[in-house]
């Protein structure tokens, strides 16, 4: 199930359960946990981009070895809230993880990067250590919106 609803992702998870956050870039996959009570999200690690077979097998191994109940991925749309390029190439992704099984909810990440990014710059993190933490601090957030908005209601 692929949804943008935060209603049907509930539903599709009524025991709850441990949920990762997926920021897909063209190069790496920045990845984040929340505990199985949706409380706080965590940057988690970061997959270097391979052949699809590949990632897929990386996210499964990660998803079984965590107890992932399901997935919230980084909806990359513009600002005006419109499909680009970027979002249609994460469409096709997340169509692609059907094979684990989980339910997916696309989530708005279009402050994510912006957000983290001035908080690295606030801590002084060099450019090379942004670099390496951005996407899955990246990841962390998107979830982070999301375990919110299912904890609200």
């Amino acid at each position: 199930m692929i949804s943008q609803s935060i209603l049907d992702f509930r539903e599709a998870l009524p025991e709850g359960g441990r949920l990762a956050g997926l920021d897909v870039g063209t190069k790496t996959i920045g990845v984040a946990l929340c505990d199985a009570m949706w409380t706080i999200a965590s940057p988690a690690e970061l997959i270097e981009r391979r052949k699809f077979t590949v990632d897929l097998a990386r996210l499964r191994d990660f998803c079984k070895a965590q107890g992932v109940r399901g997935l919230v991925v980084g909806l990359p749309l513009n600002m005006d809230g419109s499909d680009s390029p970027r979002t249609q190439s994460v469409r096709a992704f997340v169509r692609n993880l059907e094979p684990l099984g989980l339910p997916v909810l696309l989530w708005d990440e279009r402050w994510s990067t912006a957000a983290v990014t001035r908080t690295l710059l606030e801590a002084d993190a060099s450019r090379a250590r942004r670099a390496e933490l951005v996407d899955k601090m990246a990841a962390a957030y998107i979830l982070q919106g999301a375990i919110d908005a299912l904890t609200r209601g």
